[in-house]
């Protein structure tokens, strides 16, 4: 897509105002966003991914003589990826981990982080068709033992074993799928 104000460059801002439920949209260069800045908030360079980034990792931007530097206000600074070497005030000031051994030596720190952003530590949105099956299975059998659990308390042993069968069925069924 082409942008809309000198109809050169691609496109590389999509910006959508509504205003009393008019719905306008933009479609900028870089060049002509920074050239808006003034008309369209949040287009004049003051907001980084890096500057969202660090605010979910508990950092504290600070600034000395026109460049920005991350101060990290976190208590244990010391943390260090034992494969890459990656230390927790770098992942912060560049944003992605520099292996996959990051996230178990960074995890303390994580879970509050995701907690944040997602309200929780686990996956619970949509899960793709191709491999939804044996994780609906899964949930379904764990709710099952729970309600199986709550059933053996309340001395309804018949209704457990209605739901321990259901649980075989189901178990059953993942071992076929070879899950």
């Amino acid at each position: 897509m082409q942008c809309q104000e000198c109809g050169k460059q691609s496109a590389t801002l999509h910006y959508t105002k509504i205003i009393n439920g008019e719905k306008t949209e933009f479609h900028l260069c870089e060049a002509c966003a920074r050239e808006k800045g003034e008309q369209m908030p949040g287009i004049d360079g003051s907001f980084s991914i890096h500057n969202l980034l660090s605010g979910l990792l508990n950092l504290e931007p600070s600034f000395s003589e026109g460049q920005q530097q991350v101060r990290d206000t976190t208590p244990s600074k010391g943390a260090r990826c034992s494969t890459c070497g990656l230390t927790y005030t770098q992942f912060s000031k560049i944003g992605r981990f520099g292996c996959s051994d990051c996230y178990q030596a960074f995890g303390d720190r994580l879970d509050p982080l995701f907690r944040r952003v997602h309200g929780h530590t686990t996956h619970r949105g949509k899960v793709p068709h191709r491999t939804g099956g044996r994780l609906k299975i899964r949930r379904e059998v764990e709710e099952l033992k729970r309600d199986m659990s709550r059933r053996i308390e309340n001395e309804e042993f018949e209704e457990a074993a209605q739901l321990r069968d259901r649980i075989r069925s189901l178990q059953e069924k993942l071992a076929n799928q070879g899950g």
